[in-house]
């Protein structure tokens, strides 16, 4: 499995090289050590896990060729903004009708014995439909459509209890107003409003709060529910700075561990260095897309990049933090790293974001790249 995964790592850049006229490829190569890391965690527990993790990887590849030629040329594409927008409030609907609850969210739909999980996609659109929206001048009516959009998508998965997913896409829409406004005021209200309707769900609805009640107190609940984050503190300590090897560690067999506490079991058997250096990495891929989107050709390639790269680090935070226990844990994906086939092809969509800003993925429509257009 591993051997195939090095040969489509080689057509994957023979691919690119030759079809798409890329020229460099340091965010792929960012993508593919992660893919890698977790990937190697995952086969060392279960090898027909890591081998539908290995397949979800394939077809992330084939995703992230997609997704380029899809955005090479973006005035074809705006039309399928709507499609995009009512596709995804329909398919969180959908999930509320036919999931069944898993650890307490409704964030699953089983076709046929095969499982995913919508929301992964609709991150992907939900970047779309914003960039799209508020690509053109600066206009309060866009600001508000794109708003309600917004709402109605966090909306959703209140009502699914997937609350980590809910914070994602509210701060992914609080980057995407802002690029398009960089009205702070404006922000500040919508975030006002966010609180306040967070609120009023805490003080009608009370149960809410139960799935934080042990924030700050795992020790105090080390065998009910702090039982995962105090399993991660304990075991990770123990890996030092290389780690135990592969398939050494315990936290392994915690419930979960290869998706919500993919961080833990890095740590523990890859050991300290490696395992800071996956937030570091996914740091550095946002700010290639903050540099790409300063010269990107397009207001709508700076905005669908700076916000990929933005919700991937937000998502790795409340991954990392939550299993230490700085942040509530809201049971949400290490991006490119944890298990999950729904979750590995959307972070690959959303690095086709990325890169799609940088004007030398395009060669062709931008010349002065300074590589030869062929």
């Amino acid at each position: 499995m591993f051997a195939g995964l090095i040969l489509s790592e080689w057509i994957f850049f023979l691919t690119g090289s030759v079809f798409f006229r890329i020229r460099h490829f340091e965010p792929e190569v960012t993508a593919f050590l992660l893919s890698t890391l977790g990937l190697g965690a995952v086969a060392a527990e279960s090898p027909s896990n890591a081998l539908k993790q290995f397949l979800t990887l394939l077809a992330g590849e084939v995703i992230f060729f997609i997704a380029i030629g899809f955005l090479r040329n973006i005035e074809h594409v705006k039309p399928m903004r709507w499609v995009a927008a009512f596709g995804s409030v329909g398919l969180l609907g959908l999930t509320l009708v036919l999931a069944k609850a898993v650890n307490g969210a409704l964030n699953w739909i089983s076709f046929g014995g095969v499982s995913f999980q919508p929301s992964e996609f609709v991150k992907v659109a939900f970047i779309f439909v914003g960039a799209v929206t508020l690509e053109r001048l600066q206009s309060t009516q866009s600001l508000t459509k794109y708003m309600f959009f917004a709402g109605a998508c966090v909306g959703e998965l209140f009502l699914m209890y997937d609350f980590g997913a809910a914070l994602i896409f509210f701060f992914t829409f609080i980057i995407i107003a802002f690029m398009r406004s960089g009205d702070v005021r404006t922000l500040i209200l919508i975030c006002f409003g966010a609180l306040l309707g967070g609120g009023m769900i805490l003080y009608f609805r009370p149960y809410v709060a139960d799935r934080f009640a042990t924030y700050r107190h795992i020790w105090e609940f080390m065998n009910d529910g702090g039982y995962q984050q105090t399993r991660t503190l304990i075991y990770s300590s123990s890996g030092g700075l290389f780690g135990l090897g592969l398939g050494q560690g315990k936290l392994r067999y915690v419930f979960a561990a290869e998706e919500d506490l993919a961080f833990g079991v890095i740590f523990e058997e890859f050991g300290m260095i490696i395992a800071f250096a996956a937030p570091l990495v996914l740091a550095v891929l946002a700010v290639y897309a903050i540099r790409c989107a300063k010269c990107s050709r397009s207001s709508f390639h700076s905005i669908a990049a700076v916000a990929s790269g933005g919700l991937l680090v937000f998502q790795a935070c409340l991954n990392i933090f939550g299993v230490t226990d700085l942040l509530p844990m809201t049971g949400v994906t290490l991006p490119f790293v944890s298990r999950g086939g729904s979750s590995m092809i959307c972070c690959w969509a959303l690095l086709a974001m990325i890169k799609s800003a940088d004007r030398r993925t395009y060669t062709e429509i931008n010349p002065e790249s300074g590589v030869r257009s062929e």
